[in-house]
């Protein structure tokens, strides 16, 4: 008989690193270029608070992405998003790297991603989510899913979840 998987608030309060997938999930998943070749992606700015929120609280946010967008790169700043990964084949062997580099283990960790590209970081992060519109299989493998989309508040629910475990979001009474 195997044990019962802790729940998902209880695997919350050990996270100290959030990593996210982008499209899908930082986005709606739409990649929009126009007639000069030029990318933009949609960003929901509640996500982006919580992303402020998490970084001000001491959590080291990361984004591990497929596809590489300079658009990526310039949110990131924005949101003083401590590391960038993008063009990323082996999503799990860079989420190794990161924890080794930075000395945690993957149950200190929450991710987030929409489809099966994610599927192994998902497996081996300590805290797994993913929004409401992921893939079915991405849905089925997470401890924890949000009841909104990717780029429609998806990342602000899992943060102000992880920050409520801890008894760290500033702006509610903590349960």
């Amino acid at each position: 008989m195997t044990a019962a998987k802790p729940a998902p608030a209880a695997l919350a309060r050990n996270v100290t690193m959030i990593v996210l997938d982008v499209d899908g999930v930082l986005t709606d998943g739409n990649i929009i270029i126009d007639g000069n070749g030029r990318e933009s992606k949609n960003f929901y700015v509640r996500d982006g608070l919580g992303i402020a929120e998490a970084v001000k609280a001491g959590y080291k946010v990361v984004i591990i992405s497929g596809r590489h967008s300079p658009v990526v790169e310039h949110r990131a700043r924005e949101l003083k998003i401590h590391e960038v990964h993008q063009g990323v084949g082996d999503k799990l062997r860079v989420f190794g790297q990161i924890l080794e580099k930075h000395s945690l283990s993957a149950n200190q960790t929450a991710f987030m991603g929409d489809d099966v590209n994610d599927l192994a970081v998902l497996k081996a992060a300590g805290f797994s989510a993913a929004p409401a519109d992921a893939d079915e299989a991405i849905r089925a493998a997470a401890g924890w899913v949000s009841r909104h989309n990717g780029g429609g508040g998806a990342v602000r629910e899992m943060i102000e979840f992880i920050m409520k475990a801890q008894h760290k979001w500033p702006y509610a009474a903590n349960d």
